[in-house]
Protein backbone atom coordinates (compact mmCIF):
# COMPACT_ATOMS: atom_id res chain seq x y z
CA UNK A 1 0.00 0.00 0.00
CA UNK A 2 1.43 3.89 -1.03
CA UNK A 3 1.78 5.95 2.10
CA UNK A 4 -0.11 8.75 1.10
CA UNK A 5 1.62 12.33 1.26
CA UNK A 6 2.15 13.51 4.28
CA UNK A 7 2.41 17.29 3.38
CA UNK A 8 -0.45 17.22 1.08
CA UNK A 9 -2.38 15.89 4.29
CA UNK A 10 -1.15 18.25 6.34
CA UNK A 11 -1.56 21.23 4.10
CA UNK A 12 -5.60 19.97 4.10
CA UNK A 13 -5.32 19.33 7.54
CA UNK A 14 -7.13 15.74 6.33
CA UNK A 15 -8.29 13.31 9.52
CA UNK A 16 -6.34 10.88 7.51
CA UNK A 17 -2.58 12.44 8.57
CA UNK A 18 -2.95 11.60 12.23
CA UNK A 19 -3.72 7.46 11.96
CA UNK A 20 -0.82 7.50 9.47
CA UNK A 21 1.99 9.64 11.56
CA UNK A 22 0.91 7.03 14.81
CA UNK A 23 1.27 3.87 12.55
CA UNK A 24 4.87 5.35 11.84
CA UNK A 25 6.02 8.16 14.20
CA UNK A 26 9.36 8.94 12.54
CA UNK A 27 7.20 10.17 9.67
CA UNK A 28 6.04 12.71 12.10
CA UNK A 29 9.35 14.59 11.73
CA UNK A 30 10.19 14.03 8.07
CA UNK A 31 11.77 16.71 6.18
CA UNK A 32 11.12 17.24 2.62
CA UNK A 33 14.60 18.01 0.09
CA UNK A 34 14.19 21.39 1.18
CA UNK A 35 13.90 21.04 4.78
CA UNK A 36 10.23 21.63 4.80
CA UNK A 37 8.68 19.63 7.76
CA UNK A 38 5.12 19.36 8.86
CA UNK A 39 5.06 21.76 11.44
CA UNK A 40 6.26 24.12 8.91
CA UNK A 41 2.82 23.22 6.75
CA UNK A 42 0.72 23.34 10.71
CA UNK A 43 2.14 27.19 10.89
CA UNK A 44 1.76 28.27 7.84
CA UNK A 45 -1.86 26.78 7.18
CA UNK A 46 -2.72 27.68 10.61
CA UNK A 47 -3.85 24.58 11.79
CA UNK A 48 -3.39 24.82 14.97
CA UNK A 49 -4.40 21.06 16.60
CA UNK A 50 -2.04 19.65 14.65
CA UNK A 51 0.69 21.96 15.77
CA UNK A 52 0.15 21.09 19.13
CA UNK A 53 -0.18 16.88 18.44
CA UNK A 54 3.29 16.99 15.95
CA UNK A 55 4.67 18.69 19.13
CA UNK A 56 2.85 17.11 22.43
CA UNK A 57 2.12 13.48 20.97
CA UNK A 58 4.86 13.01 18.72
CA UNK A 59 7.57 15.09 19.96
CA UNK A 60 8.70 16.88 16.92
CA UNK A 61 11.30 19.78 17.17
CA UNK A 62 9.55 22.86 17.27
CA UNK A 63 12.89 24.74 16.08
CA UNK A 64 12.98 22.38 13.17
CA UNK A 65 14.93 24.02 10.73
CA UNK A 66 13.98 24.19 6.70
CA UNK A 67 17.19 24.16 3.87
CA UNK A 68 16.90 28.25 4.76
CA UNK A 69 17.78 27.71 8.43
CA UNK A 70 14.16 28.97 9.01
CA UNK A 71 11.80 27.49 12.06
CA UNK A 72 7.82 27.10 11.59
CA UNK A 73 7.72 30.41 13.51
CA UNK A 74 9.11 32.39 10.29
CA UNK A 75 5.90 30.82 8.24
CA UNK A 76 3.51 32.00 10.83
CA UNK A 77 0.66 34.50 9.53
CA UNK A 78 -1.61 34.84 12.58
CA UNK A 79 -0.97 36.02 16.14
CA UNK A 80 -2.87 32.98 17.40
CA UNK A 81 -0.12 30.50 15.49
CA UNK A 82 2.66 32.79 16.98
CA UNK A 83 1.07 32.28 20.20
CA UNK A 84 0.95 28.90 20.22
CA UNK A 85 4.03 28.37 18.75
CA UNK A 86 6.51 30.57 20.95
CA UNK A 87 4.15 30.30 24.27
CA UNK A 88 3.34 26.26 24.39
CA UNK A 89 5.65 24.94 21.86
CA UNK A 90 8.19 27.20 23.26
CA UNK A 91 9.79 28.01 19.63
CA UNK A 92 12.93 30.18 19.91
CA UNK A 93 12.24 33.64 19.08
CA UNK A 94 15.48 34.68 18.88
CA UNK A 95 16.82 32.02 16.09
CA UNK A 96 18.25 33.38 13.08
CA UNK A 97 17.86 31.77 9.38
CA UNK A 98 20.91 31.61 7.39
CA UNK A 99 20.78 35.60 6.23
CA UNK A 100 20.90 36.20 10.10
CA UNK A 101 17.69 37.65 10.61
CA UNK A 102 14.87 36.57 13.06
CA UNK A 103 11.19 35.34 12.40
CA UNK A 104 9.91 39.61 13.85
CA UNK A 105 12.22 40.81 11.18
CA UNK A 106 12.05 38.64 8.59
CA UNK A 107 8.17 39.06 8.92
CA UNK A 108 7.86 43.14 9.38
CA UNK A 109 10.32 43.57 6.20
CA UNK A 110 7.68 41.74 4.49
CA UNK A 111 5.26 43.44 5.02
CA UNK A 112 1.78 41.14 5.07
CA UNK A 113 1.31 40.19 8.56
CA UNK A 114 2.69 43.13 11.08
CA UNK A 115 0.91 41.89 13.60
CA UNK A 116 2.77 38.88 14.00
CA UNK A 117 5.66 41.05 14.15
CA UNK A 118 4.13 43.14 16.64
CA UNK A 119 3.37 40.33 18.74
CA UNK A 120 6.48 38.76 18.52
CA UNK A 121 8.66 42.08 19.40
CA UNK A 122 6.28 42.51 22.86
CA UNK A 123 7.18 38.81 23.64
CA UNK A 124 10.74 39.80 22.91
CA UNK A 125 10.86 43.10 25.31
CA UNK A 126 9.21 41.18 27.76
CA UNK A 127 11.50 38.53 27.75
CA UNK A 128 14.95 40.94 27.64
CA UNK A 129 12.95 43.12 30.70
CA UNK A 130 13.43 39.82 33.00
CA UNK A 131 10.91 38.31 34.81
CA UNK A 132 9.87 40.43 38.00
CA UNK A 133 12.21 43.06 37.10
CA UNK A 134 15.30 40.99 37.20
CA UNK A 135 17.80 41.48 34.51
CA UNK A 136 18.54 38.24 32.31
CA UNK A 137 22.03 36.74 32.13
CA UNK A 138 23.81 38.22 29.14
CA UNK A 139 21.58 41.29 29.46
CA UNK A 140 23.51 44.21 30.29
CA UNK A 141 21.37 46.10 33.23
CA UNK A 142 20.13 49.87 32.36
CA UNK A 143 22.32 52.37 34.90
CA UNK A 144 21.91 55.96 35.32
CA UNK A 145 25.21 57.51 35.33
CA UNK A 146 27.23 58.16 38.78
CA UNK A 147 25.98 60.87 40.87
CA UNK A 148 28.73 63.77 41.39
CA UNK A 149 30.32 63.84 44.84
CA UNK A 150 28.13 66.74 46.02
CA UNK A 151 25.15 64.77 45.72
CA UNK A 152 23.04 62.25 47.45
CA UNK A 153 20.04 60.56 47.53
CA UNK A 154 18.19 59.23 50.40
CA UNK A 155 15.73 56.25 49.28
CA UNK A 156 12.41 56.04 51.81
CA UNK A 157 8.95 55.92 51.51
CA UNK A 158 7.25 59.58 50.42
CA UNK A 159 4.51 61.19 51.70
CA UNK A 160 2.05 63.77 50.03
CA UNK A 161 4.41 66.32 52.17
CA UNK A 162 7.21 64.82 50.33
CA UNK A 163 6.10 65.98 47.24
CA UNK A 164 7.03 69.03 45.54
CA UNK A 165 4.15 71.28 44.18
CA UNK A 166 5.57 72.32 41.21
CA UNK A 167 7.85 70.19 38.47
CA UNK A 168 9.82 71.99 36.14
CA UNK A 169 7.80 71.66 33.09
CA UNK A 170 10.03 71.37 30.41
CA UNK A 171 11.89 68.35 32.07
CA UNK A 172 8.35 66.92 32.51
CA UNK A 173 7.19 67.41 29.11
CA UNK A 174 10.39 65.20 28.28
CA UNK A 175 10.33 62.73 30.19
CA UNK A 176 5.78 62.13 29.45
CA UNK A 177 6.84 62.70 25.53
CA UNK A 178 10.16 60.02 25.98
CA UNK A 179 7.93 57.45 27.77
CA UNK A 180 4.80 57.70 25.18
CA UNK A 181 7.59 56.56 22.06
CA UNK A 182 7.32 52.92 21.08
CA UNK A 183 10.87 52.71 21.37
CA UNK A 184 11.07 53.43 24.88
CA UNK A 185 12.18 50.34 26.10
CA UNK A 186 14.69 49.84 23.11
CA UNK A 187 18.39 51.15 22.86
CA UNK A 188 17.77 54.06 21.62
CA UNK A 189 14.78 54.91 24.12
CA UNK A 190 16.94 54.27 27.04
CA UNK A 191 19.93 56.10 25.47
CA UNK A 192 17.33 58.86 25.90
CA UNK A 193 16.57 58.48 28.93
CA UNK A 194 19.89 57.79 29.92
CA UNK A 195 20.93 61.54 28.43
CA UNK A 196 17.88 63.19 30.65
CA UNK A 197 19.12 62.01 33.58
CA UNK A 198 22.64 63.12 32.88
CA UNK A 199 21.07 66.63 32.04
CA UNK A 200 19.34 66.26 35.04
CA UNK A 201 22.18 65.37 37.39
CA UNK A 202 24.52 68.13 35.82
CA UNK A 203 21.49 70.85 36.06
CA UNK A 204 22.31 69.70 40.29
CA UNK A 205 25.42 70.28 39.77
CA UNK A 206 25.60 73.27 38.29
CA UNK A 207 23.00 74.96 40.96
CA UNK A 208 25.36 73.78 43.62
CA UNK A 209 28.11 75.48 42.21
CA UNK A 210 26.19 78.37 41.60
CA UNK A 211 25.49 78.32 45.42
CA UNK A 212 28.79 78.39 46.31
CA UNK A 213 29.48 81.17 44.18
CA UNK A 214 27.19 83.48 45.71
CA UNK A 215 28.13 82.70 49.34
CA UNK A 216 31.55 82.51 48.63
CA UNK A 217 33.96 85.05 51.20
CA UNK A 218 35.20 88.44 50.13
CA UNK A 219 38.06 89.44 51.75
Amino acid sequence: MTTPNIFILASDNSPQLLPVLRSKPSLASYQDSHGYSLLHAASSYNHHDLLRTLHHELHVNPNICDEDGETPLFVAETVETAQILTEELHCDISHKNDEGITAEEKIRGEGDFVAVADYLKEVRMKDSNGVNGEVQEGEEEQRPPPLPPNVTVNMGTATETDVPDEVDPVFRAKIEELAAREDFRDEEGQRRLKELVTEAVRGVERGAEEGRDVRRRVN
